[in-house]
């Protein structure tokens, strides 16, 4: 005598298990989406403030006091070598710097890198100790134009590590490197 097995039962089973991992994969990637969404919008409206600095002063303001407000950030600092002398630029501060601790610190990184540190990076001053996520991208140029490191950081531990966001704050850098270049050849 023969038997039914009953597959209809298994096989609407498995289809609810296939229909809630796509639901979860969509809502995944919608997340993803629109944070992907946001950071661009928060890049280019950093890039704006900075085509729209009336001097170099300017520049510098838009970086250290625009930035970390329009990119969602603790902390903002840049490190600069010009005619062989380095120059700091921090919230409340523009100072000087060892050229070297610049060409040291650019030596060991990538073009741009970013990861969670118990402690700043030295360049960021005294906000280094209170930084716990970092994305550090060189601002590359031929002598005699500026070269060095812009510092971005945050209090608290993210997860930082994306392509995405590499390429992101790479075009932040390039933007900012050739503003840079405008506001010293230019005067």
């Amino acid at each position: 005598m023969s038997r039914v097995i009953p597959f209809e039962e298994r096989a609407v089973a498995t289809l609810r298990d296939r229909l809630g991992a796509v639901n979860s994969a969509n809502r995944d990637l919608i997340a993803f989406a629109r944070g992907h969404s946001g950071a661009t919008a928060a890049i280019h409206a950093a890039v704006l403030a900075l085509i729209e600095a009336d001097s170099l002063e300017g520049l510098f303001d838009v970086v250290r006091h625009d930035w970390p407000r329009l990119l969602g950030l603790d902390h903002a600092a840049l490190a600069l070598v010009a005619d062989g002398k380095g120059f700091r630029v921090e919230s409340g501060y523009i100072g000087t710097v060892e050229p070297r601790i610049v060409d040291r610190s650019i030596g060991r990184l990538e073009p741009v890198t970013m990861r969670t540190v118990d402690c700043g990076h030295p360049l960021f001053g005294t906000a280094a100790k209170h930084i716990r996520s970092e994305a550090l991208i060189i601002l590359p140029a031929e002598a005699p134009l500026p070269y060095g490191l812009l510092l971005l950081g945050q209090n608290d531990a993210a997860c930082l590590d994306n392509r995405h966001g590499a390429e992101l704050l790479g075009f932040l850098g390039a933007s900012l490197s050739a503003m840079l270049r405008r506001w010293l050849m230019n005067g």
